[in-house]
């Protein structure tokens, strides 16, 4: 006798954009709720110009607000236009980068600077297509600086405008692993036609996303548009796509690499091997780590042994 399978659950489609609510019924709330909430972010603030949203985009990729903020606000009064990262060395960006992590975001923050300086006099374009097409430079980064920075209607998928719009919208508890072209056309549905009502949206909606809508306690009693959310209405039903995904760091390369790096940062002088040899006992995962490092243009080896951060 054949037993029948138990179904594979689906993760539910986006709905459709005939089928989405009223947008001004929740564009309205979030962006005056928004007026009243946001954080006070240096790179919100008028000051901070394209340059300082387009650095505080870098650094907050995968890394919270309370660790990038002292390393944003000494890197911005030491290079405070593209043009004077520029003409530092990539190595000195890996120092100031500090213990962000995932420092090849330092290197590719070096080389959007300079490609802005050699590219467009300096100044961090204003068009979408020049912000892609700068090294480094994903459709996110794109996006959220052309909307941030010069006000402009894009949609700013981050993690935490995703899990808004898979609760609110889709009515599921968590959007998928990796952005998906659903994802993208619902966004893009969702925008105000208004291209500086588009940017508030986007704005508004992360920092609902970070503060009320966020991945490991929602607070609906406090959201502005509790009443219209789809995942809470239909009862709040538990992920039922793949299995999230965890991150872990103690005893990985990535942990390795840290403390490589950290002490090449600290370094005024090249550093032999048997210092770098000092930080983890492990030779093989140690080497790999290291090779890593060379490999992704984040440590320069010398002759005689000395390694040290990158000097072009």
């Amino acid at each position: 006798m054949t037993v029948p399978t138990k179904p594979t659950p689906r993760t539910p489609e986006p709905r459709a954009a005939e089928a989405l609510p009223s947008l001004p019924a929740l564009h309205e709330p979030v962006i005056s709720w928004f007026a009243d909430h946001a954080r006070d972010l240096p790179w919100r603030r008028p000051e901070a110009g394209p340059w300082g949203v387009m650095v505080s985009e870098f650094m907050l990729q995968q890394t919270p607000v309370s660790r990038v903020l002292p390393v944003y606000e000494q890197w911005l009064a030491r290079w405070p236009r593209p043009a004077d990262l520029a003409k530092e060395p990539s190595g000195e960006a890996v120092r100031a980068w500090g213990r962000l992590g995932y420092p090849r975001r330092a290197l590719r923050l070096h080389g959007a600077a300079t490609a802005i300086t050699e590219r467009h006099g300096g100044d961090v374009p204003a068009e979408h297509a020049q912000l892609l097409a700068l090294p480094g430079i994903g459709e996110y980064t794109a996006a959220a600086v052309a909307s941030f920075a010069y006000g402009q209607r894009h949609a700013v998928l981050d993690t935490n405008v995703r899990r808004v719009i898979a609760r609110a919208v889709a009515g599921t508890q968590y959007p998928p692993n990796a952005t998906t072209a659903a994802e993208r056309k619902l966004a893009r549905a969702l925008l105000p036609d208004e291209e500086s009502t588009a940017a508030r949206w986007a704005a508004a909606s992360m920092e609902l996303g970070a503060l009320l809508c966020t991945a490991r306690g929602e607070r609906c009693d406090r959201c502005p548009i509790a009443s219209l959310c789809a995942w809470r209405l239909a009862g709040k039903p538990e992920h039922q796509g793949p299995p999230r995904r965890a991150q872990t760091y103690a005893g990985t390369d990535r942990q390795v690499r840290g403390k490589l790096l950290a002490v090449l940062r600290e370094a005024t002088a090249p550093v032999p091997q048997t210092v770098l040899n000092r930080v983890w006992d492990e030779p093989v995962q140690r080497a790999r780590a290291l090779d890593g490092l060379v490999s992704d243009g984040l440590v320069e080896p010398l002759a005689g042994g000395l390694y040290r951060l990158p000097h072009s």
